[in-house]
C-alpha cells in the first residue's frame, strides 16, 4: 500500500510547508503575545467574534488569530493555554490542522495507491470525531481535550494523506510531463 518515492513530491512537499508553517504559527503565537492577554476567544464559527482584539495584533499573529476567529469557535474551556494566552484555534481543530501537515508530510517521502482500503480508512477516520462530536452535542457526554486532540489528528492524518494522494492523481492522470492536459 504505501512505496517509498523515487523522488520527492515538489507540489505536496510545497502544500507540506504551507500546513506546516500554519500549524506552527498556532503554537508560537501565544507565545509571542504579552502573557495573559487573550484568555477567552469564544465565539461562533464563521462570525468575526474577536476582530476587536486581533486588529491590535503584530503581523503575523492577528492572520492566523483571524483565520481561527472566522474557522473555529474558539471556546475556551475547548483550546489550549499557550503563555495564558488561548491558542487561536481549539484543540480539537488545531490537531486536525497539525494532522493535515503530518499526513502530507508522509506522502512527501512515501506514495499510497488510491484504493478501496484506502478509502476505508479515511472514512472509518471519520467515525470517532463524528461519535464525539454527536455525543457531546446531544448532552451524552462532555467530551476532553485530549479526546479532541486524538479524534482531530486521526481525521487531520488521514485527510492530508488523502490530498497528497489526490495530488499525486492529478499529476499522474490530468497532466503530463509537458504540463498540457490529457483527457484518459
Amino acid at each position: 500500500m504505501m512505496e517509498k518515492r523515487e523522488r520527492v513530491s515538489k507540489i505536496i512537499c510545497f502544500f507540506f510547508l504551507i500546513l506546516f508553517l500554519f500549524s506552527l504559527l498556532q503554537v508560537i503565537s501565544p507565545l509571542l503575545l504579552p502573557t495573559g492577554m487573550y484568555t477567552n476567544l469564544s465565539g461562533m464559527v464563521g462570525i468575526n467574534d474577536n476582530d476587536h482584539l486581533i486588529e491590535s495584533m503584530p503581523i503575523p499573529l492577528n492572520f492566523i488569530y483571524s483565520c481561527g476567529d472566522r474557522l473555529c469557535h474558539q471556546k475556551a474551556e475547548r483550546s489550549f493555554l499557550l503563555n495564558e494566552n488561548q491558542m487561536p484555534f481549539c484543540s480539537r481543530c488545531s490537531a486536525i490542522w497539525i494532522g493535515l501537515a503530518i499526513g502530507l508530510g508522509v506522502l512527501v517521502f512515501y506514495t499510497i495507491g488510491l484504493d478501496e482500503k484506502f478509502l476505508y480508512l479515511l472514512l472509518l477516520s471519520f467515525i470517532p470525531i463524528g461519535v464525539d462530536g454527536v455525543g457531546q452535542l446531544i448532552g451524552f457526554w462532555e467530551s476532553t481535550n485530549v479526546i479532541r486532540v486524538f479524534t482531530g489528528l486521526l481525521v487531520g492524518i488521514t485527510s492530508g494523506m488523502g490530498i497528497g494522494i489526490i495530488i499525486d492523481e492529478l499529476k499522474n492522470n490530468v497532466f503530463q510531463g509537458d504540463g498540457k492536459t490529457v483527457k484518459k
